[in-house]
């Protein structure tokens, strides 16, 4: 352990070092000096966009060892100029984070534990199910017999973690196969 000195205190090394607001050096640790931002050590710089709202602001992906290091906004993005709110500054948590799921899980009616499945067996799946709710709801015509084409058995609910256009894109699949109980997260 070093031997304590009155001329290292953050005061005296203020007046000492010509910096008396203490805003520079004065007051920088000598650990501060050691540490480099993990920036500077990455492998590469990915553009990519914040998943959290329909905002789209940018953000540079920083990849060391193919692992995500850091995430800090676009100063390049027109929409965001390089700012983030708190979520998407704080995306690389959602990206490492250890609860994170990355394997599809499925939980059989009744059962108690989940199972993993591959992707294309739910795609499949999720495909029959829409078509069997979409066949055993339709409503070809009211009670009147004016026309409805509709059917009551699929509703959609579009995220704000979606953009514009993939919302745009949802709207039109749905009303495509007839379901008109839709809405969108970013309209809520």
């Amino acid at each position: 352990m070093s031997r304590f000195s009155f001329l290292e205190w953050p005061v005296v090394r203020q007046f000492r070092s010509g910096d008396p607001l203490g805003r520079g050096e004065a007051v920088t640790s000598a650990k501060t000096r050691e540490t480099t931002p993990r920036t500077t050590t990455a492998d590469r710089v990915v553009q990519s966009v914040c998943p959290y709202c329909a905002v789209g602001c940018g953000q540079r992906v920083f990849v060391k060892d193919e692992k995500v290091v850091q995430i800090e906004g676009d100063p390049d993005s027109p929409i965001s100029r390089g700012r983030l709110c708190p979520k998407g500054a704080a995306s690389e948590q959602l990206v490492n984070a250890a609860g994170r799921q990355t394997k599809m899980l499925y939980r059989a009616p009744h059962a108690t534990d989940w199972q993993p499945l591959e992707l294309d067996t739910a795609i499949d799946m999720l495909a029959d199910r829409f078509l069997e709710a979409r066949r055993n709801h339709w409503e070809q015509n009211d009670a009147e017999g004016r026309p409805l084409r509709r059917t009551m058995g699929i509703a959609g609910l579009g995220g704000a973690t979606l953009d514009n256009e993939e919302n745009y894109l949802i709207k039109k699949l749905f009303t495509a196969a007839g379901a008109i109980q839709l809405e969108n997260q970013a309209r809520i």
